[in-house]
């Protein structure tokens, strides 16, 4: 490992200039302890709440710096980008603010919510390709066509200085930091961190994190092909093709880059939600999911998590915490014999209520055929206290007569 070196695409000084140009265009926003994750993973943990911006994600700042920056010439012909979300928005918001006139490519797969967040800032959104980088081909035919200035997400000057301030406003908030956990996609964010992170405080560890779908920079910094591709929830950072400029950066400043699965995407998110009541998109969440990948790596260490984006579905966040309540034991579903005739229902559904169990949805089955021809089948998904709890219910309708097994939440209707 060696300190940021004049080969490097931008410096201290550069953003530290970046940080003064932001100054009332964007929040600086909190690096605050959080000890409740503290306690889960067992390192000193501080939570850089990026997901407070205007448009919910840290891409604001190297947006702004980039655009700052256009000629008057540039501004007239109008900027383009691509992005699968929060470049897109952050691009569009700020054009807006600075009369530029915006196209943004994105992802057919964008999440609605994003897509619709970026229209509604007056940008000309246009739906192509499965993947960025499929979108990034309409990017260069339409600059062909229109002359439009390229506001590229990551492989920029000024994007990564811009970047670069978390860095700057962490270190600042908590000088005693001994690490740093920063999402990876393009590599934008990583790099301008590490070259800020690096210059003020050397012996600072620095680490990315990638989807275990999308492992592209821990390829390219390893020479290795590597294949990307898969449903993650973590679409931010869903990136096939790192920046040239970035992967120096990484190669001469970073410690490690390591992928997380998505069942610890899932479980970060959650833990976010219900620990620190704040939300976190599948990207904004790695930084915590590979905390709890590896907590002996910075157990009784500072570390700061960069919680970068907050722009999460809401359908994929409800999906998301039914899931994680149904891993934890606190919402089970039972497959129930009962009679079928009139009342067995009710007497079930009575009991289930008196034993403190909260009824989600109940399906009656009658045709399967390992039930008798006169019994009925019935999938009850119910909320409980915990593990114990839910054992406890299933025990006291064995003993009322009440035979019963546990399902897949997935078979049984929640609706």
């Amino acid at each position: 490992m060696q300190e940021a070196v004049p080969s490097l695409p931008v410096s201290l000084a550069d953003i530290e200039r970046a940080a003064g140009l932001l100054a009332g265009n964007i929040l600086p926003t909190p690096c605050l302890e959080a000890p409740k994750l503290s306690r889960l993973t067992g390192a000193e943990v501080y939570v850089k709440y990026e997901n407070l911006q205007v448009t919910n994600s840290f891409k604001e700042r190297g947006a702004f710096i980039r655009l700052s920056a256009l000629s008057e010439e540039e501004r007239r012909r109008g900027v383009i980008a691509m992005s699968a979300g929060n470049h897109a928005q952050a691009v569009a918001y700020h054009a807006q603010r600075l009369s530029i006139p915006a196209t943004i490519v994105m992802p057919v797969t964008t999440p609605f919510v994003k897509v619709a967040s970026t229209r509604s800032r007056g940008a000309n959104v246009i739906l192509e390709g499965e993947t960025l980088a499929e979108a990034q081909i309409a990017v260069e035919r339409l600059i062909a066509a229109h002359d439009f200035v390229l506001i590229h997400p990551y492989d920029d000057p000024a994007v990564i200085a811009g970047q670069g301030t978390i860095g700057l406003e962490m270190l600042s908030s908590v000088p005693g930091l001994d690490d740093l956990i920063v999402p990876v996609g393009g590599g934008g964010l990583i790099s301008g961190i590490a070259i800020a992170a690096r210059a003020i405080k050397p012996t600072i560890r620095i680490t990315g994190v990638e989807s275990v779908l999308f492992p592209s920079m821990g390829a390219a910094l390893g020479g290795r092909e590597v294949r990307c591709g898969g449903n993650t929830l973590a679409e931010g950072i869903a990136v096939k093709n790192v920046g040239r400029l970035t992967r120096a950066v990484c190669e001469a400043l970073v410690d490690a880059v390591v992928a997380v699965g998505e069942d610890l995407i899932e479980q970060a998110i959650f833990s976010y939600l219900t620990e620190q009541k704040t939300m976190a998109e599948g990207a904004g969440a790695a930084g915590l999911a590979a905390l709890l990948a590896d907590p002996e790596r910075y157990r009784g260490r500072k570390v700061g998590l960069v919680l970068c984006g907050g722009n999460i579905d809401p359908r994929i966040l409800a999906s998301i915490m039914v899931r994680q309540l149904a891993r934890h034991g606190q919402i089970i579903a039972l497959r129930i014999e009962i009679d079928d005739r009139p009342g067995s229902l009710g007497r079930l559904t009575s009991l289930i209520g008196a034993l403190g169990g909260n009824i989600l949805g109940v399906s009656h089955h009658r045709l399967f055929l390992s039930i008798p021809a006169k019994g009925a089948s019935v999938d009850v998904t119910l909320e409980v206290r915990d593990p114990d709890h839910g054992a406890t219910i299933q025990n006291e309708l064995e003993a009322q007569g009440f035979h019963s097994e546990c399902i897949d939440i997935g078979a049984a209707d929640i609706a």
